[in-house]
């Protein structure tokens, strides 16, 4: 039978301090936590530090706002949940499993040892956050280069590592110097979260998004092949063109020109990054509003 979850509203100092001489005279927990600003280190190492005041057989964290989860150990009958906030900033969910029920006073003892969890948790959702904003362009609300960079190594790496599929699509908007020239750079601005949004809309939950600079995106599809990323590709161009922009008393009809690629065997990221440009390049100057595939 579960717990009902408890929130944990404002831990003030006085509290924290409190409760950090009252319960933790022989432990480091407190110490400990101070070591990383990574979320599952810090779970990890607070689950750790309190296994043998309170025995668990597993546990799950999740926190949606960074789009994470992830468990340690076994799915038990019984359990306890938290949900952590502290001056109004969600710090994510802590759950706890055992066979047995927990007891009050080991209930209460785990309310009081969440105290010292609180603030580095804090202090790793204000890190992640500022590193949110530093790789996301303001404009379009995507990731931005810098990102894109950080990303396709990763993701190059573990296809190589484990033989899968990686593809990239190479957007570009069709005359957009002519709506900057014609309509204002506002107008232009519209456009590329226009096209962003509607890019978004297009996509799979596992392909990001970024803009790769000017009025140009690429679109990262890991575990997919040229023929799916030909596809998807096709889908955004269709969405794109049938969509018209509203600008005050006037209509705009917008284009895109892709190019898509896939990771082959003797790849470098340089490489596959360029026969992406170079299709979409050459989409452009084939008549625009279509899609080319990497040869």
């Amino acid at each position: 039978m579960k717990k009902k979850i408890a929130n944990l509203a404002v831990v003030n100092n006085k509290t924290y301090e409190a409760t950090r001489a009252t319960n933790l005279q022989h432990y480091d927990i407190s110490s400990a936590l101070q070591t990383t600003l990574n979320f599952h280190e810090l779970i990890t190492i607070f689950c750790e530090k309190i296994h043998l005041m309170i025995p668990h057989d597993g546990m799950v964290y999740c926190n949606p706002q960074f789009n994470l989860e992830f468990k340690k150990g076994m799915n038990t009958r019984h359990s306890c949940s938290y949900k952590l906030t502290i001056e109004d900033l969600p710090l994510g969910e802590l759950r706890l499993m055992r066979r047995q029920r927990f007891g009050n006073e080991e209930l209460k003892l785990l309310e009081a040892l969440l105290c010292c969890l609180i603030y580095p948790l804090r202090n790793a959702t204000m890190y992640q956050q500022a590193l949110q904003m530093a790789q996301t362009d303001p404009l379009t609300k995507t990731k931005n280069r810098t990102a894109f960079n950080e990303a396709i190594a990763r993701e190059f790496k573990l296809a190589n590592r484990n033989s899968k599929h990686l593809s990239l699509i190479f957007v570009d908007i069709d005359h957009f110097k002519s709506i900057n020239d014609n309509h204002g750079h506002e107008c232009g601005d519209i456009a590329l979260a226009s096209v962003a949004n509607l890019i978004k809309d297009s996509i799979r939950g596992s392909d990001i998004l970024f803009r790769y600079g000017g009025e140009e995106f690429v679109i990262l599809l890991s575990e997919t092949s040229l023929d799916d990323a030909e596809d998807i590709a096709e889908r955004i161009r269709l969405v794109i063109y049938n969509h018209t922009l509203a600008y005050g008393m006037q209509t705009l009809n917008m284009s895109v020109s892709l190019g898509v690629s896939s990771l082959r065997g003797n790849d470098s990221i340089g490489s596959f990054i360029k026969r992406a440009d170079r299709a979409m390049y050459l989409a452009k100057a084939n008549g625009r509003n279509q899609v080319k595939r990497a040869q």
